[in-house]
């Protein structure tokens, strides 16, 4: 229902009858006529002493008023719901009216908004959460539309964090190639000179890394970027993140767990002996590596991909 229909919903139909009457500058008598009833019927019906006429006489009266067909027989219909279903429904539009207000203001202050290198707040978006109008907008949908009181607020950054795109820390480079020697560039976790928005991603120690090489063409090609979940549980045939030791080398591969006499429904769990992890390349150009589980020092799943055009 849009604001224009709870408006009408709000309102009794004799009273509306009467003011669609009058805005066509029709008398009572004039309008009975057309319709084919009497005066005195229209008089009593625009003055609520009787309920609303039939769907026979609400089609002639749409058609004397020049009104679009239908349009008074559902609003008859509201009119005989019963009344505690009615209130309801006002309720339901005036919070969702609300709710597309706030959502207004929320997309004005987001569109005139950033945030710079080091994770702060920039523009608009800054300037409303020290003013507290970020925490009064986002208050506002705890609120229950008609009601006096108010819940407990949604904790601020909780909030945010469901309608801000979640940002990881984008680290050097992996090679979709041979392992070679890796560096984060000394900062501690979730700390980097560069950051890539990732909507989908909850896992704070969630991380990215560019693409280098050719080895996992045609999926993944050079200068991509490909982000990585400590969370996500890593099952065999998974695109990972791998760190080889013991001198920190790393990787991005498809890996596959083996152990003797089976190669299937093997996990990636602790220091599981006798497993073998195979990376494989996508690129059939290059030799797949067997390393011993041993030698894994973490394998970290893909679970996204910002494609370079």
């Amino acid at each position: 229902m849009d604001e224009g229909q709870s408006r009408s919903a709000a309102r009794s139909f004799g009273p509306r009858l009467r003011e669609l009457r009058e805005e066509r500058g029709l008398t009572l008598q004039q309008l009975a006529l057309a319709a084919a009833c009497t005066k005195g019927y229209l008089s009593s019906v625009e003055n609520e002493k009787r309920g609303v006429p039939t769907d026979e006489i609400l089609t002639r009266l749409e058609a004397a008023l020049g009104l679009p067909e239908g349009e008074l027989i559902r609003a008859a219909g509201w009119e005989r719901t019963p009344a505690p279903v009615r209130r309801e429904v006002v309720k339901l539009a005036a919070r969702e009216a609300a709710h597309r207000e706030r959502e207004r203001k929320l997309a004005s202050i987001f569109s005139k908004s950033g945030i710079d290198d080091h994770g702060r707040l920039l523009g608009a978006l800054d300037e409303a959460y020290k003013s507290g109008e970020l925490a009064s907008l986002l208050g506002m949908s705890e609120r229950s539309a008609g009601e006096g009181a108010a819940r407990a607020p949604t904790p601020l950054v909780g909030t945010l964090a469901r309608v801000l795109p979640f940002e990881v820390p984008l680290i050097n480079k992996v090679v979709a190639g041979y392992p070679r020697e890796f560096t984060d560039l000394g900062y501690p976790a979730r700390v980097a000179d560069e950051y890539v928005r990732c909507p989908d991603i909850d896992d704070p120690d969630a991380f990215a890394a560019r693409v280098v090489g050719d080895s996992m063409l045609p999926e993944y090609r050079e200068g991509d970027i490909v982000v990585f979940s400590p969370l996500r549980e890593i099952k065999s045939g998974m695109d990972c993140f791998a760190r080889l030791e013991p001198d920190g080398e790393t990787t991005f591969k498809r890996v596959f767990f083996e152990s003797e006499g089976s190669e299937e429904g093997v996990k990636f769990e602790g220091e599981a002996s006798g497993v073998r992890v195979r990376l494989q390349p996508l690129n059939p150009a290059y030799a797949a590596r067997v390393v011993e589980r041993e030698q894994v020092g973490g394998l970290y799943a893909a679970v996204s991909v910002i494609k370079k055009l």
